[in-house]
């Protein structure tokens, strides 16, 4: 898969993405702010308090933005590395379950053991996406009933977890195998073991969701940096004058610029431009799946013929 790469200029000067629209209002009233203590400074008011400029208030802010940025970070990180996991244990069960479900040992219903696999393997599909509709608290669409039974697409209509819903199939699925000795135990308990893994995936994207940074610690971040930017204006008012209101929003948009991206990107499930890029990842999985589906039989057919040229 090739990345492509962003123009330099076009990254720097692009809004989708970028923090600066939620951010800008609050800059411009800490730079109105400034306006008005250059114009108090004018009157020969006494505002000038360079005191304020110590350095170690300034390390105190530094310090806590950063580790708020990290955990943040961390827990973007976090949900990417599960998603991926989640990627490799999908395709690790689609070709366990079309290796290794026997096919000379007919199927007791009018359906056939190859289309069992296929709709096994398109459960895995579906699978990916109840979890990102799970994650995004949003119902089950077409895109998803698309992989599903109308039974099965009705039932997980009025379920409340339909990546567990799911798994119970693919699990009563496997069973269903095992019991009609078209799988043996051991392939089967691997084959559960991966379901297992399934479910830790979901608990995990589950625990990011669910655990917010405390309120107390945001709240206090968030009075922090408003306090730091309102007093910036005595600090530079003696020696930028007029020129106070620009530095103090240029320095506002700074330190409220690294504390929206912490909130941007402490929840990596939704549909901004910096959560992750789910749909593609769905898609992979889909295509994956799906072209395992169609180029299997191609794939045999010419290991056949490769093997008799050689013989």
């Amino acid at each position: 898969m090739k990345i492509k790469r962003r123009s330099w200029f076009r990254s720097t000067f692009q809004l989708r993405g970028s923090v600066i629209p939620a951010i800008i209002e609050r800059s411009i009233v800490c730079a109105g702010f400034g306006l008005f203590v250059s114009i108090l400074y004018y009157y020969k008011l006494p505002v000038s308090i360079p005191v304020l400029g110590n350095a170690i208030p300034s390390v105190v802010l530094g310090l806590v933005l950063v580790f708020r940025t990290n955990t943040a970070y961390d827990r973007f990180w976090e949900g990417r590395r599960l998603w991926g996991s989640l990627v490799n244990t999908l395709r690790n069960l689609a070709w366990q379950i079309w290796v290794n479900v026997d096919e000379t040992t007919p199927a007791n219903d009018n359906i056939s053991v190859r289309d069992r696999k296929i709709v096994a393997l398109r459960l895995l599909i579906a699978f990916a996406l109840a979890k990102k509709k799970h994650l995004r608290s949003e119902p089950p669409d077409s895109k998803l009933a698309s992989f599903l039974s109308v039974a099965q697409y009705s039932l997980l209509q009025k379920t409340r977890h339909m990546p567990l819903e799911i798994a119970r199939w693919l699990g009563e699925h496997l069973k269903q195998e095992w019991q009609q000795q078209r799988l043996p135990l051991y392939q089967l308990t691997a084959m559960q073991t991966l379901i297992n893994t399934l479910m830790e995936c979901v608990g995990g994207c589950e625990r990011i969701l669910k655990t917010p940074l405390p309120l107390a610690y945001s709240i206090h971040i968030k009075q922090l940096v408003l306090l730091y930017c309102l007093v910036l204006p005595f600090q530079f008012v003696r020696d930028l004058n007029w020129w106070t209101a620009p530095f103090t929003a240029l320095v506002s948009l700074t330190l409220f610029g690294i504390e929206e991206i912490g909130i941007e990107i402490e929840n990596p499930f939704g549909t901004d431009a910096n959560d992750l890029q789910l749909e593609a990842i769905c898609n992979t999985i889909e295509q994956n799946i799906e072209e395992f589906i169609a180029t299997e039989e191609v794939g045999l057919i010419a290991f056949s013929e490769d093997a008799k040229t050689l013989n």
